[in-house]
C-alpha cells in the first residue's frame, strides 16, 4: 500500500483511495465501513471503506475474507493483495486521524470525542463514494457505541440506502470484513514507517503493542517523554495512560494572566 502521502505529513488527517471501478458507475454497490486502531495509545486510527457491485459480493465472499483481527499479517497482505488484483470490481477508501489530530480533538475547548470523531469519519467516507458516482445502496458497519443509535443517524443522513449497523459486524458481513483488513494493513503500515517530526536522540522503535496495558509501550512512553516538551506526535496525549505518565515526569507549568 502506498502511504507516501501519509509520510510526507502526518500531523493532521490523510485521505487515500483507490480508483473507482467502472462498473461502481452503473451497477449498485454494498458498501462495508470498519476501522483499525481505535484504542492504542501510540499511532494513527484509520478507517476504512470497501465496496464492490451486489452482482459480484460472491467474488468477495470466496476470497474468505475475516475480521482482520482474527487473521495474520501475512493472511491480511495475502488478502489484501488479492482485492488490489480485482480492481475492477473492489474499491476502497481510507481515512487515517493522525494521533495529534485525534488528541488534539478531544482536548480542545469545544470537546469532540472519539465516538463522534468516529461517527463523522464514517459518514464522510460514505459521503465521498457517493461523490465520486459509486451507485451505493446497501451499507454496512462495525458499530460504535449504540448501534441503534449510529445506525438512525447514518439512516437519516443516508435515506436513500439500506444501512445497517452492527457489533462485530466484520465478523458477520463479507464487505465490512474486507473494509476491515483494508484498514488494519495501511494501520501497520503507518506505524512501522512512521515519519518522526522531532528530533529524537537514539529512538527506540520497539513501541510493543502500543496499547495502553502493554509494559512494553508503557516503558516506551516513558522513555520518550520530554520534561519540557512532551510526547512525539506519535502519542495520543489525550489518553489517561499518557497523561498519568506526563505527570509523574514534565515540568509543572504555572500561567500567568497579563
Amino acid at each position: 500500500m502506498d502511504l507516501r502521502e501519509l509520510e510526507r505529513d502526518n500531523t493532521g488527517r490523510c485521505r487515500l483511495s483507490s480508483p473507482v471501478p467502472a462498473v461502481c458507475l452503473k451497477e449498485p454497490c454494498v458498501l462495508g465501513v470498519d476501522e483499525a486502531g481505535r484504542g492504542p495509545v501510540l499511532g494513527p486510527m484509520v478507517y476504512a471503506i470497501c465496496y464492490c457491485p451486489l452482482s459480484r459480493l460472491a467474488n468477495l465472499e470466496a476470497l474468505k475474507v475475516a475480521d482482520s483481527k482474527t487473521l495474520t499479517e501475512n493472511e491480511r497482505e495475502r488478502l489484501f493483495a488479492k482485492m488490489e488484483e480485482d480492481r475492477d470490481s473492489v474499491g476502497w477508501v481510507l481515512d487515517i486521524l493522525s494521533p495529534n489530530l485525534i488528541s488534539t480533538s478531544m482536548l480542545g475547548r469545544v470537546k469532540y470525542n472519539l465516538n463522534s470523531l468516529s461517527h463523522d469519519t464514517a459518514a464522510g467516507l460514505i459521503q465521498y463514494a457517493l461523490d465520486q458516482g459509486v451507485k451505493v445502496t446497501q451499507v454496512f458497519v462495525d458499530t460504535v457505541g449504540m448501534p441503534e443509535t449510529y445506525q438512525a443517524r447514518l439512516q437519516q443522513r443516508f435515506p436513500g440506502m439500506e444501512v445497517t449497523v452492527k457489533a462485530k459486524a466484520d465478523s458477520l458481513f463479507p464487505v465490512v470484513s474486507a473494509a476491515s483488513i483494508f484498514a488494519k494493513v495501511a494501520r501497520d503500515q503507518a506505524v512501522k514507517n512512521w515519519q518522526f517530526v522531532e528530533s529524537l536522540q537514539d529512538l527506540d522503535s520497539d513501541y510493543g503493542s502500543g496499547y495502553p496495558n502493554d509494559p512494553k509501550t508503557k516503558a516506551w512512553l516513558r522513555k520518550s517523554v520530554d520534561p519540557v516538551f512532551g510526547f512525539p506526535q506519535f502519542v495520543r496525549f489525550s489518553w489517561s495512560t499518557a497523561q498519568a505518565i506526563l505527570e509523574e515526569e514534565a515540568e509543572g507549568v504555572t500561567w500567568f494572566v497579563a
